[in-house]
């Protein structure tokens, strides 16, 4: 895959992918009714839709940045932690495999958006590095005029 094909694919699945998780912040912020009826069925307190709520909302924040790389790695891990757990979660509550397909799928789409970052971030330093060897050679090249 090209280097701009990568970057143009990361940048619309995340932007994709955080409008998602922050539409689903503000419901659960918001204590939308059907969140709540989910979490009573599961057995949590609702007070876990605000906490989780506001989660998504920082994690979606920071996946859209690009400066720190540290803090993005801890929002791919606290999204692959909800997704994994909101699976066991229905599992557990034996409301069968079907119901667990919507969270084992955001995962796969985590994942896959995961591993386009570390490609798109592997193409920015290609790209780095061939700026850095152009500049030489032409640094070198009029130095020798």
């Amino acid at each position: 895959m090209k280097p701009r094909t990568t970057t143009i694919l990361y940048w619309v699945l995340t932007t994709l992918f955080c409008l998602l998780m922050l539409a689903d912040g503000l419901a659960g912020l918001a204590g939308e009714t059907h969140g709540q009826d989910a979490m009573r069925q599961l057995g949590y307190p609702l007070y876990i839709m605000t906490i989780t709520g506001a989660a998504k909302i920082l994690g979606a924040l920071a996946l859209l940045q690009n400066k720190y790389r540290t803090l993005k790695e801890w929002a791919f891990a606290g999204f692959a932690i909800d997704f994994i757990g909101a699976a066991a979660s229905v599992a557990l509550a034996g409301l069968g495999f079907v119901a667990t397909l919507p969270a084992l799928v955001m995962t796969a789409v985590l994942f896959g958006l995961y591993f386009l970052w570390k490609r798109y971030l592997a193409s920015r330093a290609q790209l780095a590095e061939a700026e850095a060897a152009s500049e030489t050679f032409t640094t070198a090249a009029v130095a020798t005029l």
